[in-house]
């Protein structure tokens, strides 16, 4: 099968974009794994697949795997390359675009200069839908990771997210703290691992272990994760500047019941075709 891809970013967190409306695509784990080999394949965090909507209430499916070849419920920086991939592709010349994900709807508002809006939906906090066992929601829970007590803020963006505060983000334990918190047998689904250090109320610093992917330059439902846990925790203010390795992102959320909303770059790297 010779596949036609695209490859882009979203501040360094990198992603291959493959058209399947106009090209027939089946993706066994071992392909989607190739695909994403830094190695031996094309190399990247994420595999976005464009389809079809399964409604028409939406434009499009978005649909994302991880680079283990596990198909993930969410991705903020690979919605922001899936909408500039379709306006580039001609597949829409819409600036608001309504996409399906396996966690619900959202909507992409393509601005000047590659950025992109995204509405990340309302965050969810009941320990059930996260998931995460626990017997009631806060907004601090104590993780005991290798007789070590951890306070984190636990929340699904669509995708299950632990954030820790920390002092600073640089020599932060991310590469060994980060697999523990991810396989940690609270989560059932696994997690993704946020480590935020507060700079003042309207900025952080953030670094994500992703679930399925390690560490990433940048990891937008982490950003949103972060500043969501620190409005909960009084740390921060209703619009945050998110600084990570791969750049920055505006998130805004202005409390409970009220959806997130992301602002931030998608850039075309290169196009390709790969023989699988």
């Amino acid at each position: 099968m010779l596949l036609h891809f695209t490859k882009m970013h979203g501040l360094g967190n990198d992603f291959v974009v493959i058209d399947a409306i106009n090209q027939s695509v089946d993706l066994s784990t071992e392909q989607l794994r190739f695909i994403a080999n830094r190695r031996f394949g094309v190399g990247c965090d994420q595999i976005l697949l464009v389809e079809p909507p399964d409604s028409d209430q939406v434009d499009f499916r978005y649909r994302i795997f991880n680079a283990d070849g596990g198909e993930v419920e969410q991705c903020g920086n690979g919605a922001r390359c899936f909408a500039l991939f379709v306006r580039n592709k001609g597949l829409t010349d819409k600036k608001q675009i309504a996409v399906q994900t396996r966690s619900g709807d959202i909507t992409l508002s393509c601005e000047d200069n590659n950025q992109v809006t995204v509405n990340m939906g309302i965050p969810r906090f009941d320990p059930e839908e996260i998931p995460f066992q626990a017997d009631h929601v806060a907004n601090e829970y104590a993780l005991d990771i290798n007789n070590q007590t951890y306070s984190v803020g636990v929340v699904s963006i669509g995708n299950p997210h632990t954030v820790l505060r920390v002092d600073n983000t640089e020599s932060a334990p991310v590469t060994e703290l980060g697999p523990l918190i991810e396989h940690h047998p609270r989560f059932p689904n696994r997690v993704n691992a946020g480590f935020m250090q507060v700079i003042s109320e309207d900025e952080i610093n953030l670094r994500v272990w992703e679930r399925g992917s390690g560490e990433t330059f940048a990891c937008g439902t982490g950003a949103c994760a972060a500043v969501v846990s620190g409005i909960q925790r009084a740390w921060l203010h209703s619009r945050v500047v998110v600084n990570l390795h791969g750049g920055q992102l505006i998130i805004q959320w202005q409390g409970v019941n009220q959806p997130i909303m992301m602002t931030g770059p998608a850039e075309s790297v290169f196009e390709g075709t790969i023989q699988l």
